[in-house]
C-alpha cells in the first residue's frame, strides 16, 4: 500500500465526485474517480485501495450489485456506501451486499473524513494498531485481513476485524448490540441491532463454527470466551 491510502471514489454525479476527489486530496488520500458502476468494478478489481466509496443509485450497474462482484472477487476490501435513502432496508440490504459502512446524503464532510478513517483504522490501513490479533486459536494479519490457523487461512473484512477487536477487549464481559452499533459501525439508533447480529452469524461460521468463542446472551449481547 502506498503512504497516501488509495481511495476508488464512483459516484455519476459530477459536481459531486469532483467535490469529493478534491476534498479528500486535500487531506492527504490518493484519489481514484469514476463515474460509473461497470467502471467501478473494472477500477475496484484492478487495482488496491485501501477504500471504495461507493454511491447506490449509479446508472446501469447500481451500487448494490457493484458491491456485492467487488466483495465476492476482494472479500477484504473495505467499502463504504454513500446514499441518499435513508430507510432501514435499504441500509440492510447494503450491509447484506457487502458494505462496511454508510453515510446518508445529505452528509458533511466531517462526518464522511470521520467515517473514512474509522473504516481505514479497522482495516490496519493507517497503521497504529497492532500487526497480528489471536482470536481463539485464530492469528489474525491486520494489514492484510488474513485469519490463519493450523495451516488453515481464510480472509476476514475490516468490519469482522472490527467486532473481534471489540470482543476481546471486553473478554468475559457481556457486550450489548448497541455497544457493537455504535464503536463498530459508529452508529447509535439508525437500524435494528439484527445488522450485528448477520456479522456476528457470518464471523462464527468462518472462524467459530463450533459456537466455542462467541457466546450468545439471550436479551443481553455477546460475550467472547477466549
Amino acid at each position: 500500500m502506498n503512504e497516501k491510502p488509495r481511495v476508488l471514489l464512483v459516484e455519476d454525479e459530477e459536481s459531486i465526485r469532483e467535490g469529493l476527489r478534491d476534498v479528500l486530496l486535500y487531506h492527504g488520500y490518493e484519489v481514484t474517480a469514476v463515474g460509473s458502476g461497470e467502471e467501478g468494478i473494472d477500477r475496484a478489481l484492478a487495482g488496491e485501495f485501501a477504500v471504495v466509496l461507493l454511491d447506490v443509485m449509479l446508472p446501469g450497474v447500481n451500487g448494490f450489485e457493484v458491491c456485492r462482484r467487488v466483495r465476492h472477487e476482494n472479500p477484504a476490501q473495505a467499502i463504504l456506501m454513500l446514499t441518499a435513502k435513508g430507510s432501514e432496508e435499504d441500509v440492510v440490504q447494503g450491509f447484506r451486499s457487502g458494505a462496511d459502512d454508510y453515510v446518508t446524503k445529505p452528509f458533511s464532510v466531517r462526518e464522511l473524513l470521520a467515517r473514512v478513517e474509522a473504516l481505514l483504522r479497522r482495516s490496519g490501513a493507517l497503521g497504529g494498531t497492532d500487526a497480528f490479533v489471536t482470536f481463539g486459536g485464530w492469528e489474525i494479519e491486520t494489514a492484510n485481513l488474513m485469519a490463519k490457523r493450523d495451516g488453515q487461512q481464510l480472509e476476514i473484512t475490516p468490519r469482522e476485524l472490527g467486532l473481534i477487536r471489540l470482543l476481546r477487549r471486553e473478554k468475559g464481559r457481556i457486550v450489548s448490540r448497541r455497544t457493537l452499533l455504535k464503536e463498530v459501525w459508529g452508529m447509535g439508533e439508525e437500524i435494528e441491532t439484527r445488522t450485528v447480529d448477520m456479522h456476528i452469524a457470518k464471523l462464527r461460521k468462518k472462524l467459530d463454527p463450533e459456537g466455542e468463542l462467541i457466546q450468545t446472551v439471550r436479551g443481553a449481547g455477546y460475550r467472547y470466551r477466549g
